[in-house]
């Protein structure tokens, strides 16, 4: 694949990954490595479960399929 098309599979990865609730796991690497490189970044799962509870907060830190 070359550069264009690679960065557009990027971007539209990187949409739908927001529409869902979902950062960008690849940006957020790429901040932590420049911004905190003393620090540990998250897991892709725990970075996962950390948008998913920002987005759908519940009690008990499951999600529920019913908002109620």
């Amino acid at each position: 694949m070359n550069n264009g098309i690679k960065g557009i599979y990027r971007r539209v990865a990187q949409t739908l990954h927001l529409m869902v609730g979902v950062g960008d796991y690849t940006g957020y690497l790429e901040h932590f490595r420049v911004h905190h490189p003393d620090q540990q970044p998250m897991t892709r799962s725990d970075y996962f479960r950390y948008c998913q509870s920002a987005r759908y907060p519940t009690k008990d830190g499951k999600i529920k399929r019913c908002p109620c």
